[in-house]
C-alpha cells in the first residue's frame, strides 16, 4: 500500500515540474499585434494590428483566421488597433481603441462578437485641445468603456451608447517625476482594467506608477506599492485577484489585501526583451499570457515580419509553493509508512510472544 502512495506522490510532482509553459507562434504578414484579449466563448484569442485596422482570431495551436479586415472596416485609412477588450456580463462586445498618427485620429469602436457587425464608432479628438494618443480601454458591467490617453494623462469614458466625455484629467496623474532619457518618456497612461468594486487600475509608462482610479466622479489616487513598475505596458487581473503589469522587460505579479490602496510586487518574471511584450491576458484554466508582437518594428515600418507569438508565462515563487506542498504531502506519506511500519513490527512480535 506504501509504494502505491509513494509511487502516486511522485508521479505527481512529476506531473508539477514536468508541465510546459504553452506557446503560440502565429503566421501574419505585418500584423505587428500591440494588444490581444481572451475570447472564451470561442476559446480563442483576437489580436489587433498596428500596420491596418484588421482583428485576427488566434487559437492555442495557432491558427489564424480574419475577423474584421481593412476593406470591410469602414475606418480611416492608415488607422489601427491598439487596446481591445470585452464587454464583461456576457462578453458578446469588442471595443477596440482606433488610433492613426498621421494625420491624427483617434477613436472608440464597439463590434458585436457574433457578427463582427460595428455598433458604433466614436471620435475622441474633440474631447481635448491639445493631439491625444488613446491606447487601451476598459469595460464596466453597464457597458461603459475606459479609454486611456498615453499623451494628456486623461482617462475618457464613453457610455453604452456610445457617447464620449472625460471621466478624469487628475493632477494626481502628473505628480510623480519623469526621466527624459528612457525611449518610453512621453507615454503616460498607458494600461486600464476594472474593478466591478466600481474603480479603474491604471499603469502609467513613464513613470511606472499605478493609480485608482473612481468611475463616478474620476478621483485618482497612487497604489503604494513596493517598487516602481519600470516601463509599465498592458494590465489584466487574475481570477484569484492577482494583478499582472506587462513591460518589455518582465511580468509583474501584484496582490492587494486592501481594495488596492496599498499593493506588494512579489514577484517578476522575465520576459524577452528583444521581442517587446506589450500585452497580457488571462487565458482558459487561469492561464497568464503575454504577446510578443514586436511593436517598435511595426512603429518604425522599415521591415517586414511574418511570425509573432503568445507565451504562457507563471510566477517562479508560485511554482515553488506549489512543489512544496508536494513535498510536504510526499513527507505525510513517509511519515505515514513509518508509523504503519512501527504498528506492524509491534503486531508481529506480540504474535511471536504468544506463540512461543
Amino acid at each position: 500500500m506504501f509504494k502505491q502512495i509513494l509511487l502516486l506522490l511522485f508521479l505527481l510532482l512529476a506531473v508539477t515540474n514536468g508541465r510546459n509553459l504553452h506557446e503560440i507562434n502565429f503566421r501574419w504578414s505585418n500584423l505587428y499585434p500591440e494588444s490581444f484579449i481572451w475570447d472564451s466563448n470561442s476559446d480563442h484569442f483576437i489580436a489587433g494590428s498596428l500596420h491596418n485596422h484588421n482583428l485576427i482570431s488566434v487559437s492555442d495551436a495557432g491558427v489564424t483566421s480574419s475577423l474584421i479586415s481593412s476593406a470591410a472596416s469602414a475606418l480611416p485609412p492608415n488607422s489601427s488597433f491598439l487596446g481591445l477588450a470585452l464587454e464583461p456580463r456576457h462578453r458578446t462586445r469588442l471595443f477596440a481603441v482606433v488610433h492613426r498618427r498621421d494625420p491624427p485620429y483617434n477613436a472608440l469602436a464597439s463590434y458585436d462578437l457574433r457578427t463582427f457587425r460595428q455598433l458604433f464608432l466614436t471620435p475622441l479628438d474633440d474631447l481635448l485641445p491639445s493631439p491625444i494618443v488613446a491606447n487601451d480601454v476598459a469595460v464596466d458591467y453597464h457597458g461603459n468603456a475606459y479609454v486611456t490617453d498615453s499623451a494628456n494623462d486623461v482617462i475618457f469614458k464613453v457610455d453604452q451608447n456610445g457617447v464620449a466625455s472625460i471621466l478624469s484629467e487628475s493632477k494626481m496623474f502628473k505628480s510623480y517625476p519623469v526621466d527624459p532619457t528612457v525611449f518610453y518618456h512621453k507615454c503616460g497612461l498607458n494600461g486600464v482594467v476594472y474593478n466591478s468594486k466600481g474603480y479603474l487600475l491604471v499603469t502609467q509608462s513613464n513613470t511606472g506608477k499605478l493609480f485608482k482610479v473612481d468611475v463616478d466622479d474620476g478621483t485618482a489616487r497612487r497604489v503604494l506599492l513596493n517598487k516602481d513598475l519600470t516601463a509599465a505596458d498592458g494590465i489584466a487581473v487574475r481570477s484569484d485577484g492577482v494583478v499582472l503589469v506587462v513591460s518589455r522587460y518582465k511580468l509583474y505579479f501584484i496582490k492587494s489585501d486592501d481594495s488596492w490602496s496599498e499593493g506588494v510586487v512579489f514577484d517578476e518574471t522575465a520576459l524577452q526583451e528583444e521581442k517587446q511584450a506589450s500585452a497580457v491576458t488571462v487565458g482558459a484554466e487561469d492561464r497568464v499570457y503575454v504577446l510578443y508582437g514586436h511593436v517598435d518594428e511595426g512603429i518604425m515600418g522599415n521591415v517586414e515580419r511574418e511570425e509573432f507569438s503568445i507565451v504562457e508565462v507563471e510566477s517562479g515563487k508560485e511554482s515553488e509553493g506549489e512543489n512544496v506542498w508536494i513535498f510536504v504531502l510526499i513527507g505525510l506519506g513517509l511519515a505515514y509508512f513509518l508509523i504503519w511500519r512501527f504498528q506492524m513490527k509491534q503486531l508481529v512480535n506480540n504474535m511471536n510472544k504468544k506463540t512461543s
